[in-house]
């Protein structure tokens, strides 16, 4: 949809470094975003950054309602004064991984946002977590980001936060954008990418079964993962033995029988096993309850 002709505004304050603030200036970059992000009347958007209400406004022609985070005060008045003109929109000063985002009303069910690069893994990761009514998020940020969130195994940009967005989600789309579309003009490239939370029946990852984890289930994956990509380099017969969780204390001899009940060496290291294996190998070393054969992953 078009993007509203700007309206007689003062100048935009200067970007702040600390709040890692890079302004989209690119109009006609704006528009494909806008596209990308394809917010519906139904949706209530989230949005983190808004400053002067670039992002925000057009999406407000498209959404049902918005919440608006703002962390750096001098953009206040003119949010407000928005916000005035708008009853589907709500603005939040502050810091938004420093709120409970859980308490918003109407619930979000996507983020959308031109997003500061020191805030984007854990954004997401916090909203992938605990805003299980987020089902989109088509989110900038800085171009090897978004080659780390669906990198495959045993590459340099496979990480914990590889496998835990994608047990959680699908890649929907990907853009480049160029550092000359925003203002001041950063140091990096950008991506816009869109991503689609896994749902039950047809949305889950390939070996992972008809079921999507548990909200209970990803937060047990998420504590395994992290603690195994917290020494990438070691094998993980030595980097999970005596990790506990939820009562379950792994031995060296537990993850070696599910490395090897996968066909995997003792050998193994955290970058070897995909998403789909990581909740296989979790449930046959006992750190997530078995599934029976119909939900695709068993111990046998």
């Amino acid at each position: 949809m078009p993007v509203p002709e700007e309206r007689s505004r003062p100048p935009r304050p200067h970007a702040l470094h600390r709040y890692g603030q890079n302004h989209l200036v690119d109009r006609n970059v704006l528009r494909a975003i806008l596209q990308l992000a394809a917010v519906t009347a139904d949706d209530v958007v989230l949005e983190v950054g808004a400053a002067d209400g670039q992002l925000t406004r057009p999406v407000l022609a498209q959404a049902r309602f918005v919440h608006a985070f703002e962390i750096d005060r001098r953009y206040s008045a003119r949010l407000e004064r928005l916000a005035a003109e708008h009853a589907d929109l709500a603005v939040h000063e502050g810091d938004a991984l420093k709120s409970d985002l859980t308490i918003l009303e109407p619930p979000p069910t996507a983020l959308v946002a031109n997003l500061a690069y020191n805030i984007a893994i854990p954004l997401i990761m916090t909203t992938i977590a605990t805003l299980p009514t987020i089902e989109r998020w088509a989110v900038m940020v800085q171009r090897e980001l978004a080659e780390r969130l669906f990198a495959v195994p045993s590459t340099k940009a496979y990480s914990a936060v590889s496998v835990l967005v994608q047990l959680a989600c699908r890649k929907v789309d990907a853009r480049p954008v160029s550092a000359a579309a925003f203002r001041p003009r950063p140091k990096v490239e950008s991506t816009f990418i869109t991503f689609a939370r896994r749902r039950a029946e047809g949305a889950a990852a390939p070996g992972l079964g008809a079921a999507a984890l548990s909200a209970a289930e990803y937060h047990a994956m998420d504590r395994l993962v992290r603690l195994a990509f917290g020494q990438r380099r070691k094998v993980l017969t030595n980097t999970l033995a005596g990790a506990a969780y939820g009562g379950v204390t792994l031995s060296r001899e537990t993850v070696r029988g599910a490395l090897d009940a996968l066909g995997l060496a003792a050998a193994a290291r955290p970058e070897e096993l995909a998403p789909p294996q990581w909740v296989d190998f979790a449930r046959r070393a006992g750190w997530l309850e078995p599934r029976p054969a119909a939900g695709g992953l068993s111990r046998d």
